[in-house]
């Protein structure tokens, strides 16, 4: 590593600075793979650690560190995703992705809440929505893998395959079968306007107890998911009918007439978030069928909630 003398004009070495450089491409990649920004965190300190680790002579042979990281940090997820129907057998109730906040609004989970490192943040587009976690979720890790990082990220196969360990032609049969199923579950999108509306319509409709002004907005057959994580009380088991949902949801407010929702984007998305005594207990995303409501997830597992703001 250069000293101080030959380091750039900010102080830092050049080589450190590149390699930090990467942080917000490993935690995007992590975050779609896992589905969980904790755990991408994670994947993102072992990879540099084992940078760091490496002797000097190897760390002098690596023409692209970017590629290196990427490259570690998809292995160190896909033996997570591995792993992770087992851990998910020990989880209590129904397992929904991490829900993420609008940039402006994200805090990293200390006392008071202040601004993230821009570095940290995770890109908002289509491929963060939680119609579009969900489904990659139901994937396998090999799917996931090969699909994310070539379709999201525009990998190679070539460089895919050096990744998940099979051939190119594998890899792309992987990511063809995960297109079937993302293209499977997709309705055709409303635009993003009336998304917005409809969301706001059912968050009055919430608050003012109307059941039947609720069942309008959704579904026939819409889904209901709640993730509490055994840590808070969330509906133990999916929610199927739209009558059922709009019924529960004002059961909810009734018990607890303290309530603040508020509307807000998640995961890119129109989205609502339920606050009591200022601090976030419910982040709501939703799909949409038309200009209904089709499947509605709730996140009420506070561990999944740390990066949400209080008031």
């Amino acid at each position: 590593m250069k000293n101080q003398s030959e380091a750039g004009d900010d102080g830092l070495d050049p080589s450190l600075s590149a390699i930090m450089s990467e942080r917000r491409q490993l935690i995007n990649v992590g975050y779609r793979l896992l589905g969980s920004l904790a755990d991408a965190e994670d994947v993102v300190q072992e990879s540099y650690a084992r940078w760091y680790a490496m002797p000097r002579e190897r760390e002098a042979t690596i023409d692209n560190p970017g590629a290196w990281l990427t490259t570690v940090a998809s292995r160190i997820c896909l033996d997570l995703l591995r792993s992770a129907r087992a851990r998910r057998e020990s989880y209590v109730g129904e397992w929904i992705p991490e829900p993420l906040p609008d940039h402006r609004e994200w805090i990293d989970g200390q006392p008071g809440g202040r601004a993230a490192d821009p570095a940290d943040r995770v890109t908002l587009d289509e491929s963060i929505s939680m119609a579009f976690m969900v489904v990659l979720d139901a994937m396998t890790p090999a799917e996931r893998v090969a699909f994310v990082l070539h379709d999201v990220f525009r990998y190679s196969f070539t460089e895919v395959a050096e990744i998940v360990g099979r051939t190119p032609a594998a890899c792309r049969q992987l990511a063809s079968s995960a297109r079937r199923r993302i293209d499977a579950s997709q309705a055709p999108a409303a635009p993003a306007a009336q998304r917005a509306d409809v969301v706001r319509d059912f968050k009055q409709a919430w608050e003012a107890k109307d059941i039947e002004a609720l069942i309008g907005l959704l579904d026939p057959e819409a889904t209901g998911i709640g993730d509490g994580g055994g840590l808070v009380n969330a509906a133990p088991h999916p929610i199927s009918g739209g009558e059922k949902i709009a019924r529960y949801l004002v059961g909810i407010t009734g018990r607890a007439p303290d309530l603040t929702i508020l509307e807000r984007t998640v995961n890119g998305q129109p989205g609502l978030v339920v606050q009591q005594d200022g601090v976030t207990v419910d982040v709501m995303a939703f799909d949409f069928a038309g200009d209904r409501i089709s499947r509605l997830w709730a996140v009420r597992n506070p561990e999944k909630l740390r990066t949400w703001p209080t008031c």
